[in-house]
């Protein structure tokens, strides 16, 4: 917790010293002669944190189970609040405090001791019904959240939330695991722990913040945005030569800093200022900041790295390559994308064969091809890990040559690929399957919009003038018959897959339209996900499974899978808990079971779809976060389950142009088939070394996106606000209440200090209610005193407008003579989606 001292008169003309938390609360240093002075002697600081152990120490505590090692995750909004998990995954044991976690940042794997009893803590479940907590509902740079933010393109097939990617510590986790069942910690509450050492600094130390200037110091103050990350002193001489003489001038400047040190006798870090980003509130600046913040390399190749790719433009496939590729340059081959895509990586084709069965075929880049193991450019590959894709661009994880050109499955251009091809029935089951390296020549680029006008008008040719320009060789009516066949074998496949227990959590979506000439936002809308989408999702899905079968049946001890574990049980508990209170009939039982009750009618009003994104919400919390792994480093089998998609094996195979994981399982997928010179010689801690980073940069590619796209919400608000929406209740707090934003998707909390004469919180069992009583209008005699009832779906309207602070927006209630009839009461609660007896209850 950042903090200051601040010294004043007090009684008896006595100097009192105070500190001052950024939290408002304080707390008074001054010694008090009942209490035992420092023994270290005068002068001497008092130490805030504890020496770290040795790590001789720290191994031999380890292996003996009495220390606990994991990531830690520290709350962005409650930033005295952090968690690592458990070791057997199903809770989270809590640092209490800045003094706990002893100097480690966000994200560090740090190595823990368990606190006595008496020290522990319990803690407010969120998922109680009593609303997000401030880590899901904050609009800060910082944290993994649990539940959705504004977004702006689909990322996984399951919603991700917080995760562990400490499994390649499987030595002693049933050691640990049977220790933390000893603690009684599934009935004691929450365990307290203590950082004794870090393991590894994952953080960067790197932080976006603005700079105080301190009248009596040699120093700068360094308050970070981030405020998970703590106050840092910088010296003056990194500062502007004029900050000292003209501090007013650098108020709203962002600066990016690095600590250097942070003594264990300070609450603030020492560092050294590194660059000015510019104004805060302006775009670039602000994206700079994000990208600074969650350590996201956005610097240019060097030219070590560009003497990697072809020299000789414009390249062409050598006839020594031809000779050992599978030539599919005659068949019908396409992609579909986003109308904005430059990075084409995945293809599809579909013949119908003269058996009645169908050969799909799904074309993916062959990036390995291009980035040799090893070379300048496979190591920036694998430390970038993954593009990141923000509102206005993107940082691409190779060069633009590869990922726009020369990798791009570009129309009528001779392209490497990676193909798999089935022999498929009508019905969606497979008869046969192939994989190999392959050559092809896409026909046509076409859009989502382009194949689900398809898919709409099956029997109706679009007009050729609509389509991107085509490949003479295969007219519209062969690629429009493709694209409803896949379409159809797409539904079969899907179908399949439900009622085979796979799980999917949707959460809405922004997206923005832009000035083309200054980049700021012009308008924005929630993106729909139609069937286009889920005809490139289903052959995406099952490409992966099958690479994911292939690989591991060739390397079982080195295949990189990805797997999804359950979800956390403490969280699903609770969670249950609340749903039996509020009569919500959810099936937790498993993933498929929750995806049937989740599909059940909830009311057949205009709000039905509102109140299952409110309850698709509330059960993304319990969800962990799937995440990379070396099959090698599990001991058991069911551990590599994935739990959404229900499925015993999974992987990446499809997108190699934006993530490294996806090349490496190129690489294995070759040499399972002979492909590559030599044996495998891949070992499984160095693969699992790579899977855990990727999972680190992939976790900060999404949050950079989400903030991304909540910077350029917060943009629209301010340039087009303030804006009207009707929203429905999430979550209710004591003095608050979440809502989720209609309109636009978005979450925001809002307060109870606004207009309201009054207000009371109550709650029966897990189900929380708040009353508020509205000061009648002045300005209009008919608006008399009128109460409302918010309780979880009850539907009200906001009102978005900017805040003060630049890049920041408020919702605030509108009152009910403002709002209309709908306004004035709680329109929809969950009485109002469950029959009589239910609602009895």
């Amino acid at each position: 917790m950042h903090a200051s001292r601040i010294i004043s008169d007090g009684k008896c003309g006595k100097k009192c010293v105070w500190l001052l938390f950024s939290d408002g609360t304080s707390v008074s240093l001054t010694p008090d002669k009942n209490k035992s002075r420092n023994k270290g002697g005068k002068g001497k600081k008092k130490q805030v944190f504890e020496a770290y152990m040795s790590s001789e120490e720290v191994s031999a505590g380890l292996k003996r189970g009495e220390l606990i090692q994991g990531p830690l995750r520290i709350n962005p909004k409650k930033y005295h609040e952090a968690f690592i998990p458990s070791p057997d995954g199903t809770r989270d044991l809590f640092l209490d405090g800045v003094a706990a976690r002893n100097r480690a940042l966000n994200g560090d794997i740090v190595v823990v001791k368990v606190l006595p009893r008496d020290q522990w803590k319990v803690m407010k479940s969120d998922t109680d019904g009593e609303g997000s907590s401030e880590q899901e509902s904050g609009t800060d740079r910082a944290g993994a959240p649990a539940g959705s933010k504004v977004t702006c393109s689909s990322a996984d097939v399951i919603v991700e939330a917080q995760y562990s990617d400490g499994e390649e510590e499987q030595t002693h986790t049933d050691a640990l695991a049977t220790r933390v069942e000893k603690m009684n910690i599934k009935t004691l509450g929450m365990a307290c722990i203590r950082v004794v050492y870090i393991m590894e600094q994952k953080h960067s130390r790197a932080a976006t913040g603005f700079l105080r200037f301190l009248s009596d110091k040699n120093f700068a103050m360094f308050s970070p945005m981030d405020h998970r990350v703590p106050r840092v002193n910088v010296p003056l001489a990194d500062c502007p030569e004029d900050f000292p003489t003209r501090p007013g001038d650098y108020t709203n400047t962002l600066f990016v800093c690095r600590i250097t040190d942070w003594p264990d006798d300070s609450t603030f870090a020492e560092g050294q200022l590194l660059k000015s980003l510019g104004m805060a509130g302006e775009i670039e600046p602000e994206t700079e900041g994000i990208l600074t913040d969650y350590d996201v390399d956005f610097s240019d190749f060097s030219d070590e790295v560009l003497q990697c790719l072809p020299q000789d433009l414009p390249w062409i496939i050598s006839p020594e390559e031809l000779l050992k590729r599978r030539d599919l340059r005659e068949e019908c081959i396409f992609t579909i994308d986003p109308s904005t895509a430059r990075d084409l990586d995945d293809a599809l084709s579909c013949r119908l064969l003269p058996d009645g069965n169908f050969e799909v075929g799904v074309h993916i880049a062959d990036v390995s091809y291009f980035v040799q193991e090893g070379s300048a450019l496979d190591l920036i590959a694998s430390r970038r890990a993954t593009s990141v894709y923000l509102v206005q661009k993107v940082i691409p994880m190779l060069p633009r040559l590869l990922c726009e050109e020369l990798c791009s499955l570009n129309p009528m251009t001779d392209r490497l690929t990676f193909s798999v091809i089935w022999k498929l029935t009508p019905e969606g089951k497979i008869l046969s399957e192939w994989f190999g390296r392959s050559m092809i020549r896409s026909c046509v680029k076409l859009s989502y919009d382009h194949a689900q006008s398809m898919i709409d008008s099956p029997d109706t040719l679009l007009d050729p003038k609509v389509l991107p320009p085509c490949d003479p060789k295969h007219p519209v009516d062969e690629i429009h018959r493709a694209v409803v066949d896949l379409h159809r074998l797409a539904q079969k496949l899907r179908a399949q897959r439900f009622q085979g227990g796979a799980l999917r959590l949707d959460q809405l979506k922004l997206a923005f339209t832009l000035d083309r000439e200054t980049g700021m936002p012009q308008g924005c809308y929630i993106y729909q996900y139609r069937d286009s989408n889920k005809l490139v999702e289903e052959f995406m899905l099952l490409a992966n499974m099958a690479v994911a079968h292939q690989v591991y049946r060739s390397f079982p001890q080195q295949a990189l899978l990805r797997r999804h574990p359950p979800p956390q049980a403490k969280l699903v508990d609770d969670l249950m808990e609340f749903c039996d209170q509020m009569g919500l009939n959810l099936d937790f039982s498993s993933a498929g079971a929750l995806h049937r009750s989740l599909h059940e009618t909830l009311g057949m009003d205009e709000y039905s779809s509102a109140r299952k994104e409110v309850l698709t919400h509330m059960c993304s919390r319990p969800m962990q976060m799937a995440v990379y792994y070396c099959t090698g480093v599990l001991k058991e089998e069911a551990l590599f389950r994935h739990y959404a998609l229900n499925v015993p094996f999974y992987t990446h195979f499809t997108s190699p142009i934006r993530r490294y994981a996806d090349v490496l399982v190129h690489r294995l997928l070759a040499t399972s088939l002979g492909e590559c010179s030599g044996p495998l010689c891949f070992p499984s801690d160095d693969i699992q070394k790579q899977a855990s980073h990727c999972n680190d940069k992939k976790t900060a590619s999404k949050r950079v996106q989400e903030l991304s796209c909540e910077l350029f919400f917060s943009v629209f608000v301010k340039e087009c606000g303030p804006l009207e929406s009707e929203a429905m209740v999430m979550g209710v707090l004591d003095q608050s209440f979440d809502v989720l934003v209609l309109r636009y998707g978005v979450q925001k909390r809002i307060y109870c200090n606004v207009s309201l004469e009054n207000f009371h919180f109550t709650k029966v069992g897990k189900k929380p209610e708040l009353t508020l009583v509205w000061a009648p209008d002045d300005s209009d005699s008919r608006c008399v005193q009128q109460v409302s009832w918010i309780t979880i779906f009850t539907l009200v309207e906001v009102l978005l407008q900017a805040d003060e602070i630049p890049t920041k927006y408020t919702a605030v209630l509108k009152h009910p003579c403002e709002a209309g009839p709908q306004g004035s009461a709680p329109l929809l609660d969950a009485s109002c989606l469950l029959g009589s007896q239910d609602a009895a209850q």
